[in-house]
């Protein structure tokens, strides 16, 4: 065995596979990977195929060298998006989560079985740091070498680091890749097993799409360690916002998949005028524009995976502190549809400073791969996950130390909602929320209207095709968490009680009542706060919404000198709306609560998570959540 992973720490079973497999490649370099990827020829095009028993050589992907970085594109349309239903635990530690051994019998036997299969393969191994370079755990990735573009994926957003830096380790994350298993076990379907101890999580990934894996999956390993250890990995953006007058404030933007963390770090996508649409009317056609002469400057933060790490918060400020969880990002372009809708990131993408690597976009030899030419479905529609990694240091004005949040913003997907088809798309552009209601947000998650980051199937999908909305799960983490749900509400009320100086919001995106608004809402809500300073509010411009759950509406808003219409504040006064249909739609939000909500009260829920939850099903009032956290502004 190679002298350095001999120096390692290693299962035993490990030890073993490494020890006989057919070859090992240790990469010593990002570029040494880079060229893996494209096999063993260095040619233009590499197609990613695996010998499966009884169906012979099935391509899963192929990898186009591309003037601007690597383009890889599955075979299948499922393959492009993460299976919101593919983790399974394959231990018996404490969890939520569905267990291996209830869909496919007892996990050990597939584990020797993946491990007697990565034995008979060339194999890369590269180590990473679970949680980015500098507050990460080391960590070991055992990869087929015809998956280098995986590889490469994991160590762009992890970090690259070589064994020389890390010294020798115990590994507290392994995350092992065996993708034929998808066909000749799972019937096709994206599986990601999490087999946990009290010191390691290992993550065995049965699908080529990293989502899941390489980048949710070492995501579910950073919450099972914080939850051994009291804290936790927020699923969250933020960014730093500078107005023009030279203000400063922090925005930690959260939600469910789709629900607007990429765009929170984006510019303020204007019109070929410099205008900025707030929105069009879904009935008359209606477009409504403001003038924005000068936006705040934006510094990103962190982008998905946002570390709430014991050892950079200020307890004295009353305000969270975070970090990164990564050392890249996984960026989602579907909102880039042609030239010169986000002009910062569409030069970091074509002229990048490393080539970097594309999934779901067109990709040609020799040709700059295209942000906004996503690939086609099977519907001919374009693809609603294109993505690009892309790594911090190539980001421009990209802050790396911790920050202090003066504000956490909370985006829902709404859809369109008139008095003809009343849906539950109300929520006005900006509310208020105290922390109790804040916290009930982030047990539920709305997984929202139309999102293009994951496929719902089954039931969910039936829901959502009826208009009910369905839930992501608690902190909008839990898809990744494989702990239980009440032991994750209890971190993430602790973390908010201990931080009553930081503030709360709630805005929707893609609609407003009868307006299409995509993320105008959110940049909206961000300049505004940003100019206010620190995110401050004071309460004569405030009222209570219509619908308690909403905490605060604004009884105005003025940027840069314009008034917002009332009418994107308070949906019910939009003439295409009313208030019976977004009484309807009120209902719908409730009923949801009511039916998400009671699964955490069991005895292992703090006394105060019960009492909020409680107040939400006996119809509490806005006065009934300040008693139980009063709103600091």
């Amino acid at each position: 065995m190679d002298p350095r992973l001999a120096a390692l720490d290693l299962p035993p079973y490990l030890a073993d596979c490494l020890e006989n497999a057919k070859s090992i490649t240790i990469p010593e370099t990002r570029e040494e990977l880079y060229k893996l990827s494209l096999g063993p020829n260095q040619g233009d095009v590499f197609n990613v195929a695996f010998d499966v028993p009884g169906q012979g050589y099935v391509k899963e992907a192929d990898v186009v060298r591309c003037k601007n970085g690597l383009s890889v594109n599955y075979v299948e349309d499922y393959l492009r998006r993460r299976d919101p239903d593919c983790m399974r635990i394959g231990d018996d530690l404490p969890s939520d989560k569905p267990r291996f051994r209830d869909d496919y019998g007892p996990f050990a036997p597939v584990k020797k079985e993946t491990l007697e299969w990565l034995k008979g393969q060339h194999l890369i191994v590269v180590p990473f740091k679970a949680g980015g370079l500098v507050y990460g755990y080391p960590s070991l990735a055992i990869v087929p070498k015809n998956c280098g573009f995986f590889a490469l994926g994991l160590v762009d957003l992890q970090g690259f680091c070589t064994f020389e830096e890390l010294g020798p380790f115990k590994p507290r994350s392994i995350l092992y890749l065996a993708p034929p298993f998808r066909q000749s076990h799972f019937g096709g379907k994206q599986v990601v097993v999490h087999d946990r101890t009290p010191d390691l999580h290992e993550i065995f990934a049965y699908n080529l799409y990293p989502g899941p894996s390489a980048k949710k999956g070492v995501f579910s390993a950073l919450l099972d360690i914080g939850e051994h250890e009291g804290w936790l990995t927020t699923h969250a953006s933020s960014v730093r916002v500078t107005t023009p007058y030279e203000n400063e404030t922090v925005i930690m933007h959260e939600g469910a998949s789709g629900g607007g963390k990429s765009e929170m770090t984006q510019v303020i996508h204007r019109e070929d005028d410099g205008r900025v649409k707030v929105g069009t009317n879904v009935v008359t056609g209606e477009e409504y524009f403001i003038t924005l002469s000068e936006a705040s400057k934006l510094e990103p933060v962190t982008d998905d995976m946002t570390l709430v790490y014991p050892s950079i918060q200020n307890p004295g400020s009353g305000l969270i502190s975070v970090a990164d969880a990564e050392d890249g990002w996984f960026i989602r372009v579907d909102g880039l549809t042609h030239y010169g809708e986000d002009p910062l990131l569409e030069r970091e993408i074509i002229h990048p400073e490393k080539p970097l690597l594309f999934f779901n976009i067109e990709g040609h030899v020799g040709a700059t791969a295209l942000p906004w030419e996503h690939v086609k479905g099977p519907d001919g529609k374009p693809c609603s996950n294109p993505r690009v990694v892309i790594s911090r240091d190539q980001i421009k004005g990209i802050i790396n130390e911790p920050q202090e949040v003066d504000v956490r913003t909370f985006g829902v997907r709404m859809p369109p909602s008139t008095s003809t088809k009343p849906t539950y798309g109300i929520m006005g552009l900006m509310h208020i929320v105290p922390p109790s209601l804040a916290w009930l947000w982030r047990l539920v998650t709305p997984r929202g209207d139309k999102n293009p980051s994951i496929e719902a199937t089954g039931a969910e999908a039936e829901v959502i095709a009826k208009g009910g909305m369905v839930a992501e799960g608690v902190g909008s983490f839990w898809p990744f968490s494989t702990g239980t749900k009440v032991g994750a509400a209890n971190l993430l009320l602790e973390q908010i009680v201990n931080a009553p100086r930081t503030r709360y919001v709630l805005t929707p995106n893609q609609h407003i009542g009868a307006y299409n608004v995509g993320f105008a809402a959110e940049w909206l809500t961000r300049e505004y706060l940003a100019r206010r300073g620190q995110g401050q509010v004071r309460m004569d411009a405030l009222e209570p919404a219509r619908f308690p759950l909403f905490g605060y509406a604004m009884k105005e808003m003025k940027i840069d000198g314009q008034q917002i219409r009332p009418t994107l504040l308070q949906p019910n006064l939009q003439s295409k709306v009313g208030n019976a249909a977004y009484d309807e739609g009120a209902k719908i939000i409730n009923d949801f609560f009511k039916a998400e909500l009671p699964q955490y009260l069991t005895d292992e829920l703090s006394p105060l998570g019960r009492k909020i939850i409680e107040t939400c099903l006996n119809d509490g009032t806005l006065e009934d959540y300040l008693a139980l956290t009063p709103l600091v502004l």
